[in-house]
């Protein structure tokens, strides 16, 4: 078992991400967040373990699914809660809202609205690395729905014949929007894609937080050596449908009910806490994300829309 120093801050991650996106599907429904909203619910054990094996040095490219990426490595809740109501003070002005968030500070290069869209930029990121010969590493999140398209064979090969310091993460919750991964692919394990291309991969417990931070902490350790890239694929199951306004009737009631229960990430990152650490320290901490969420949503909705004069002066730099 991991130290329980470093289980408690994986934990509190995680839980970070369960309370935003618990909290924001609520915004949603009160008309608080316009445009689309796509739940990380259920997945927060790849982004918490990933991200926490990076060092500031490195650099992620995040997904349409994306605010679990975005609070693991660092983002602030108000104002990635101020971004999503398109507020001035959002990590973008209120531009970029749920589906472009970025934070080259901490070192997310970005959301992206376009499926497998941050594969290609991870390794041009990497190459940017490769040729000034830094020490860093570029991990680019992506869904199995974006395994069937150019740019990820493309990518792969690139990084491959160029032995660039990238790690591939593939997040496996099973659907392309509605599709599921055996209606896709023959063969539903997908790292095995990987290894045509002479890239290492493997395949781990998307929803074990110590399977995930150990892999990639071998993973990043390999690649900052001159030794990548790397595959991951991490299988995991959505908690909903693809995004906020989706039933999920596609979905089978007894495998949701047993990922949301049995497997559920949190719950099992909680309980595996409990064996070492005391149950009163951890509701304090819980407490304690609740008020931060609880923070974040009024500094929200107290924040400035974007100004006439902002607009203005954003459309002419594209213009």
């Amino acid at each position: 078992m991991l130290e329980p120093e470093l289980l408690t801050r994986l934990y509190l991650t995680m839980l970070r991400i369960r309370v935003f996106e618990t909290q924001c599907i609520a915004l949603y429904r009160n008309g608080d967040i316009r445009g689309y909203f796509h739940p990380y619910l259920g997945q927060e054990a790849i982004a918490a373990g990933v991200c926490a094996a990076l060092g500031p040095e490195d650099a992620i490219l995040s997904t349409h699914r994306g605010h679990g990426h975005c609070i693991a490595r660092g983002m602030r809740l108000d104002r990635m809660v101020a971004e999503l109501l398109g507020k001035a003070t959002g990590y973008c002005g209120g531009w970029g809202v749920s589906m472009h968030i970025a934070d080259p500070e901490t070192g997310n290069i970005g959301a992206n609205g376009i499926v497998g869209g941050g594969i290609a930029m991870g390794v041009g990121t990497a190459l940017a690395y490769s040729i000034r010969g830094e020490k860093r590493v570029a991990v680019p999140f992506f869904s199995d729905g974006a395994v069937n398209g150019g740019a990820f064979t493309e990518s792969l090969n690139l990084a491959a014949i160029w032995n660039l310091p990238v790690f591939f993460v593939l997040e496996n919750n099973r659907y392309a929007a509605t599709t599921p991964v055996e209606s896709a692919s023959r063969d539903p394990n997908l790292f095995t894609r990987a290894t045509g291309y002479g890239v290492p991969a493997v395949q781990v417990d998307g929803n074990d937080v110590q399977a995930v931070y150990r892999q990639a902490e071998e993973a990043v350790a390999l690649c900052r050596a001159g030794k990548g890239p790397f595959l991951m694929e991490a299988m995991t199951y959505r908690h909903m449908g693809h995004h906020v306004n989706d039933p999920g009737t596609y979905m089978p009631a007894d495998k949701l009910s047993y990922y949301k229960g049995q497997k559920d990430p949190v719950r099992t990152a909680r309980d595996l806490l409990l064996q070492s650490v005391a149950r009163e320290a951890i509701e304090e901490l819980e407490k304690g994300v609740e008020k931060e969420m609880a923070d974040a949503i009024a500094f929200a909705r107290g924040s400035p829309e974007p100004s006439l004069e902002d607009f203005l002066r954003e459309t002419r730099r594209y213009a």
